[in-house]
């Protein structure tokens, strides 16, 4: 099951970006081999309205199961469990390779409802 992970730029060795739907990066892993690939975000960074939703479809259409980011909207989080996606929250400063491994190794926590309200930046 590959792992999308928001970051603020193009590298595993990025920050989590602590928003998902405004997000700049996608880092899409394989926890296991750790072979990892980025998908670009940003047009998605100054939209108006209905960057979860688009953000949500996005990684859905990777095939992630489980997305690791800072926050997560109320719109982000419905496109998400209703495409079977389970979120992880990472704390600040933290890069995505250290919120794999923590994830990994079941250190981080499950979110089950959003984290902040709609349009949250």
């Amino acid at each position: 099951m590959k792992v999308a992970i928001t970051t603020q730029d193009n590298d595993i060795d990025a920050l989590v970006d602590p928003r998902f739907g405004r997000a700049a990066w996608f880092i899409i892993v394989d926890p296991e081999s750790e072979e990892w690939t980025a998908v670009d975000n940003r047009a998605n960074a100054d939209a108006g309205g209905g960057a979860g939703v688009q953000a949500g479809t996005i990684v859905a259409d990777q095939g992630v199961g489980a997305v690791i980011t800072g926050n997560v909207g109320p719109n982000a989080h419905r496109t998400l469990a209703a495409a079977g996606v389970s979120v992880y929250q990472a704390g600040n400063g933290v890069t995505a390779r250290e919120a794999l491994r923590r994830y990994k190794a079941q250190e981080l926590p499950a979110v089950t409802t959003p984290t902040v309200a709609g349009h949250w930046s």
